[in-house]
């Protein structure tokens, strides 16, 4: 029996079980997909962080019920926290909903799969390199991509400008359209509380080649965190035409800040409640 089965046994329920059971995701005889996704080490992930979903940032998820039961789409949110907590709580919340459960594909930064073992493992619990052709490819396929449009501008940001939203890049908008996919919005509050960060050490960054190493407290801090999906916004149009794609960005942009101050307005306090 190999690690990945013991931990199985070990910490996946037979409730948890049944629930990825109902996720309808079609993978190979050894349980892979082609993007590495596999179902056993899927549910061990699952398993650990959903008592962190539940029991340490309690979090609340409004709006479930926008994200489709199935089909393509994007999910797009704000990013932050250093660490990507909110991408995991947005996956877990969509793998763990009563109804049509699905296992969501989070674009991550390049640099993650250079580190040992994780790019293998963040595959194989559902994230692939944050790259345009794998985004369409995927879509194509009829999965839900979580995208962060702000990237390590949103992540590696200080504390000093929480809430408050970097730069998107435009790709995302061009591939929705091109693929006729429609964009589910989340507001994420909470995730930028959890890893506070005063600044970043650029030349150890630049050294060891990663984009920011903050300076901050080393675990994330059990900030009560909300996310709110909005309604499918679809968009049509040129892609070619960028003034008319960047408008079509600041439209989400702006429901995405609307959603971030009701979540802000739903929570009582930043680390109860």
């Amino acid at each position: 029996m190999g690690v990945r089965s013991i931990l199985k046994k070990m910490l996946v329920s037979p409730e948890l079980e049944k629930q990825v059971a109902n996720i309808k995701k079609p993978v190979g005889v050894y349980g892979y997909d082609p993007w590495g996704y596999h179902t056993d080490t899927f549910m061990v992930a699952l398993s650990i962080f959903k008592k962190m979903f539940d029991n340490y940032f309690r979090v609340e998820s409004h709006g479930l019920e926008n994200v489709p039961d199935e089909g393509r789409a994007m999910v797009i949110a704000n990013h932050s926290g250093q660490l990507p907590m909110d991408g995991i709580m947005i996956g877990i919340a969509i793998a763990t909903r009563d109804h049509a459960p699905r296992a969501a594909r989070a674009m991550v930064e390049r640099f993650f799969p250079t580190v040992p073992f994780i790019g293998n493992f963040l595959n194989q619990v559902g994230a692939v390199i944050g790259d345009p052709v794998n985004c369409v490819k995927m879509l194509q396929n009829d999965e839900v991509i979580v995208v962060f449009p702000e990237g390590v501008r949103g992540s590696g940001k200080p504390y000093r400008k929480k809430y408050q939203l970097q730069r998107f890049g435009n790709g995302f908008m061009h591939i929705a359209i091109a693929n006729k996919t429609p964009i589910i919005p989340v507001g994420v509050v909470g995730c930028e509380e959890t890893i506070p960060s005063l600044g970043d050490i650029k030349p150890l960054a630049k050294l060891i080649g990663i984009p920011y190493v903050p300076i901050a407290f080393p675990l994330p801090l059990p900030a009560k965190v909300i996310l709110n999906f909005g309604e499918p916004m679809v968009f049509e149009g040129d892609i070619d035409n960028e003034k008319s794609v960047t408008e079509k960005v600041e439209t989400v942009k702006n429901e995405i800040r609307r959603l971030i101050k009701k979540g802000r307005s739903e929570r009582k306090g930043v680390f109860y409640g």
